[in-house]
């Protein structure tokens, strides 16, 4: 059976709980949809919210601060959140691109240190984050020694070293001023490949099925450690058949949704996983919407699902959520995004009703819409 586009989104749709809310653990929940894209404060949540019946964003709270859930940079050299227990794979994954991400660039190597002094950083800098530690800490303890280029060696040390940033309170956990913690665990760089097979199968589990360039979309891993991969994973990874002409893979025995399957409105936050998981537009994304959602210089809107796909953006606006539509949409449709705006509104109210207010400028800037809906907060 070859696989239809409509039967590839369902399938994400419904790895990543957009088909249907389901009570789980947070922690649980986070590990299930692979990782979530942290950049924002908020948007964890505010993803959670959108896959997990009746959400408590205290159940977060509670969980990055007891390290059940971490954040830290992984995926794509940006903020994810993941479970705990999939942090040491997942770094131990991304640790190469991370490290050349840093280490080979103009702005590290104006310090005139080597990559192997660099990294014989690491456990002095363990050693001071055993306890939290704001950025201005740590370049106030590297100062001492790199003088004027203690900015550089933290901004390359933060990216690759093994550490998690902290919870600083702020009404999503984070704030704006980040404060870092070393992991409990020292990843080593030999565990790479035992790392990429694990994150792999949880790719796959999350967002499959998908091709070898989805998987380096959403990760920035190079070709060569995704083919290894692959090929060791043969048997539990299987060969698919879809639309077009790159292979697909799947976990062995994973299912698909029906072609038949609805999928219902949701209002995901900005840099949503399910928006950035394949090579291309994506699923999601149809390609004539992408230059709207996804801003040249990388910040992705807050975005409106109708029938699993994206139909326009969202922002706070009027004391309630303003809803942009980049087609016409239908009363039904209408109907569902209000409902779900209606019910952000009142967990937005209690938490921080201006979310996301420091893009206001891309609407600023014009956003096209057919049509466009003010829903009233509580």
């Amino acid at each position: 059976m070859t696989l239809t586009d409509r039967r590839l989104l369902l399938a994400t749709l419904d790895r990543q709980l957009l088909l249907e809310r389901r009570r789980l653990d947070v922690a649980e929940a986070v590990r299930r949809v692979c990782a979530l894209q942290a950049q924002s404060p908020a948007s964890p949540y505010l993803a959670l919210w959108n896959r997990v019946r009746d959400f408590v964003p205290e159940d977060l709270d509670a969980a990055f601060a007891e390290r059940r859930v971490v954040k830290a940079s992984l995926m794509r050299i940006t903020l994810h959140a993941v479970h705990a227990e999939d942090y040491a794979p997942y770094h131990a994954a991304m640790v190469g691109r991370l490290r050349s991400s840093r280490l080979y660039d103009r702005r590290f190597t104006a310090t005139g240190l080597t990559d192997a002094e660099a990294d014989a950083l690491l456990p002095e800098l363990a050693g001071f984050l055993e306890r939290p530690r704001t950025g201005a800490e740590v370049e106030g303890e590297l100062s001492g020694r790199f003088g004027e280029h203690a900015r550089r060696v933290w901004w390359a040390l933060r990216t690759y070293a093994p550490v998690h940033h902290a919870p600083a309170g702020g009404p999503w956990s984070f704030a704006q001023r980040n404060s870092y913690l070393a992991a409990p665990t020292a990843v080593r760089r030999e565990e790479a490949a035992a790392g990429v097979r694990r994150l792999l199968l949880a790719y796959l589990g999350a967002f499959g099925p998908a091709s070898a360039q989805d998987f380096a979309r959403f990760t920035m891993l190079d070709r060569p450690p995704i083919t290894r991969a692959l090929s060791e994973l043969d048997g539990p990874v299987v060969r698919v058949a879809g639309p077009g002409r790159a292979v697909l893979y799947d976990l062995a025995g994973a299912t698909v949704p029906p072609e038949d399957t609805p999928a219902p409105p949701r209002l995901l936050p900005m840099w949503d996983s399910t928006l950035l998981s394949h090579a291309g537009a994506g699923r999601v994304v149809p390609e004539e919407y992408r230059p709207l959602v996804v801003r040249r210089n990388g910040d992705v809107l807050p975005c409106l699902l109708v029938d699993g796909r994206v139909a326009g953006v969202w922002r706070p606006a009027g004391g309630g959520l303003e809803l942009t539509a980049f087609h016409e949409l239908g009363k039904a449709a209408w109907l569902g995004l209000t409902e779900e705006a209606e019910k952000l509104s009142t967990l937005l109210a209690g938490r921080d009703p201006e979310v996301y207010g420091r893009y206001g400028h891309w609407w600023a800037k014009g956003i096209p819409a057919a049509e466009r809906v003010i829903v009233k907060g509580p």
